[in-house]
């Protein structure tokens, strides 16, 4: 191997960046004249910058000689023709070069101590404002800390992305909260995969037996569980996990349990003599529920005079004859304060929610209507006819950076303004958004639940539709008759065949569900490829943004990462003058499907036509790429009528979604929708997603791939346990 050498340079051109890991190939001009190319782990690198690589020489089989950086040191340019380069390539948000030139023009090799010490001096320069010029001080001073961050995680294996989270949280602090309680980046806030965050604790010297260590441990896998749908953890089982985590006697594990409880900072309770952990938030939420949904269900008001009378009008209003169980349903939800009504499709779940709000209006009630996601709502607006809200937008959430909870406007302090709550898809909220929901009800206000119980459950901890269904503590309609109409969609019928464990008609080509069989993971792929692009579109009419396409997996050739890439490479290929940003392994463009995958409470929204502005876009919302701003480093995203604006450091919040996850479609419904289905993982070929994927159409259902795997995810009805105690604590009326 060859001995180390020490290159020292100028940044001439960035080949290629990774901005999630920092990998990075580049072309640096040596002292000697030599320009030579550096790979490694050289994160945010810019044109015009100084580099003091360490590392050795390699011989690559594709691309010749290369340097391999080991370590490096970054010195910022000094001479003016450096730092011209160095602003023109737009390291610094706000400066492209023009503005460059105007730096350079103004302070020469002054330029980047004027930026970081002295803003006014910038704001006499023609062209800018105070405002503008503390805006461009305050981003290269952003870029600097961000980047020095960077480099300190990278040194230790951590990831890049992680940077622009600490940096919102401690500021120019960062580094000193990470060295003092390396620990607090396994928080969810950060979520940072333990295993880095401990490697990197034990480098500081933190010893395996440390207390912070197993405290930290113990937390981490009651956070990381919450998103397997835990709302606790047994007692013996959090041991045992955190043992294995930590590679610790249980005996540690014990004490630090119990040092946990007595600081407060887990709670252990006991349901059916077996003790188990909770986060204090989560407790707390459990016992709330249950204590309040007892409470509505024990309020009854008297049944309604001349019922029947009564019946015939809402019916006449809604221009439907209602079956005995929906007229059963609407008449109970003018005695109960709590009712679920729940259902397969095709069995007059909407018609009902329909019949409830007619008699609600008659009986003078202030109903408001919400469902979990964006799409469920704007569904539940298209079907009544009123206008529906998620129930986050409906509940006016912020986000509090200082503790990295979620706040909601409406609460038991400032209810909603309402005498009745009807919430659709029901089986999608989990247990704090439920707290948060019955927080915000003021006494005597009515809560109608719609939803089916065969859906897959919430994507956050709990089971909360679930647990209210089998509990028998809230009065329940099920609707169980399978309309005129609906029995003519195969869609519909055979949804409840595979629901019943029966296989579903594979052998119709007439109506609404069709089988292309496909022998490997690229027939699946070109099949699929040609029903959006021009199958489709051209003879059945259903544009490309009507169809969503469905996989059980992320992973393998027919899994969403892959089918994304091949979805675009038809539906928005490259072209010149077609805007571009790379982010990990996808290059967004103008004109792609996206979807945000965390709740981000503080992003700030416009109305398209400009009448409002407005904070939070959620977990599931699906918009389209409008633009993409390369100076001022930004996508504008259009979700249906509002428009946001990222930053290039937000781009970890987005996901292609011109193909998505079974799980990821909860809650909303297509025009068409496409099942890629071979093979898999058993955990995921299951009886539910298949259910849940077929539910999701609307007109049209088309499962590409093998007969084997849809018989497998029949069969196959295991379903994932989740911890939690609601069910219990219903029961205990």
């Amino acid at each position: 191997m060859e001995q180390l050498e020490i290159l020292h340079g100028v940044v001439q051109a960035v080949v290629f960046q990774n901005p999630e890991n920092g990998y990075t190939i580049l072309r640096l001009t040596a002292e000697d004249g030599e320009t030579v190319t550096i790979v490694g782990t050289i994160p945010m690198a810019s044109v015009g910058e100084r580099l003091m690589v360490t590392g050795r020489w390699v011989s690559h089989p594709s691309y010749g000689r290369q340097f391999e950086a080991e370590f490096l040191e970054r010195l910022m340019p000094q001479e003016a023709e450096d730092i011209l380069a160095y602003l023109s390539s737009r390291a610094v948000k706000g400066i492209g070069p023009a503005t460059a030139k105007k730096l350079v023009d103004a302070f020469g090799s002054r330029t980047l101590d004027v930026l970081e010490s002295n803003p006014e001096q910038i704001a006499a320069i023609d062209g800018f404002s105070m405002k503008k010029a503390l805006a461009v001080s305050e981003a290269f001073k952003r870029q600097v800390s961000v980047r020095r961050l960077i480099e300190f995680l990278s040194a230790h294996g951590l990831p890049a992305d992680l940077a622009v989270r600490l940096y919102r949280a401690y500021g120019v602090s960062a580094i000193d909260a990470v060295r003092e309680d390396p620990y607090l980046m396994a928080d969810p806030i950060f979520g940072a995969d333990f295993a880095h965050v401990d490697a990197f604790a034990m480098e500081l010297g933190v010893s395996s037996d440390d207390e912070g260590r197993i405290d930290a441990g113990i937390l981490f896998e009651l956070s990381h569980n919450l998103g397997n749908g835990h709302v606790f953890i047994p007692e013996d089982k959090l041991t045992d996990v955190s043992a294995q985590l930590l590679d610790l006697p249980r005996d540690l594990i014990e004490i630090g349990i119990d040092r946990l409880n007595v600081q407060q900072r887990i709670v252990i309770d006991t349901l059916l003599g077996r003790r188990l952990c909770y986060l204090p938030e989560w407790h707390e939420a459990e016992l709330f529920v249950a204590e309040r949904l007892k409470s509505l269900a024990a309020q009854k008001d008297e049944p309604l005079r001349h019922a029947d009378r009564l019946l015939r009008r809402v019916a006449d209003c809604c221009s439907v004859t209602f079956v005995e169980k929906q007229e059963t349903a609407i008449l109970a939800a003018a005695t109960q304060h709590v009712l679920a009504v729940t259902g397969g499709p095709g069995t007059g779940k909407t018609t009902t929610m329909a019949g409830i709000l007619e008699l609600y209006d008659i009986l003078g009630y202030k109903t408001l209507l919400a469902a979990p996601t964006g799409r469920a709502a704007k569904r539940l607006t298209d079907l009544t006819g009123r206008e529906a809200a998620t129930i986050h937008r409906l509940l006016q959430s912020q986000y509090d950076p200082e503790s990295g909870n979620v706040l909601f406007v409406h609460d038991e302090a400032e209810p909603l303004d309402a005498d009745a709550l009807i919430v659709d898809e029901a089986s999608m909220i989990d247990l704090m958004l439920m707290s948060a929901l019955l927080r915000a009800m003021r006494p005597g206000c009515r809560l109608i639940l719609v939803g089916d119980p065969d859906q897959l459950p919430s994507v956050g901890a709990g089971n909360v539709f679930s647990d209210i269904l089998r509990s028998g503590a809230v009065e329940t309609v099920r609707l169980t008759e399978i309309f005129r109409q609906a029995r003519e969609s195969l869609i519909v019928m055979n949804a409840h065949a595979v629901n019943r464990g029966e296989m579903p008609r594979l052998d119709v080509r007439d109506r609404d569900f069709f089988f292309l069989p496909a022998k490997t993971g690229e027939n699946v792929v070109q099949t699929v490829q040609g029903l959006c692009a021009t199958r489709l579109p051209q003879r059945m009419g259903i544009a490309p943004e009507e169809i969503q396409v469905l996989s059980p997996t992320r992973k393998g050739v027919t899994g969403t990462g892959n089918l994304n890439k091949q979805l675009q490479a038809v539906l928005n290929p490259p072209a010149e003058g077609k805007h571009e940003k790379t982010y990990g392994d996808f290059t967004y463009r103008v004109g792609d499907r996206v979807m945000q995958i965390r709740n981000n409470y503080d992003l700030t929204w416009r109305k398209a036509d400009d009448s409002a502005v407005g904070t939070g876009v959620f977990n599931g919302d699906i918009g389209v790429v409008r633009d993409i701003d390369y100076a001022a480093e930004t996508l504008t995203i259009c979700f249906d009528d509002r428009v946001a604006e990222y930053g290039y450091d937000m781009l970890s919040e987005l996901e292609p979604a011109y193909a998505m996850t079974v799980h990821k479609s909860q809650g909303s419904e297509y025009r068409a929708v496409i099942l890629a289905a071979l093979g898999g993982s058993p955990f995921l070929l299951t009886r539910s997603i298949l259910y849940t994927a077929v539910t999701r159409a609307r007109e049209l259902l088309i499962v590409v791939g093998s007969e084997d795997t849809i018989a497998a995810m029949v069969q196959n009805d295991k379903q994932q346990r989740r911890y939690s105690g609601l069910k219990l604590r219903l029961e205990d009326a």
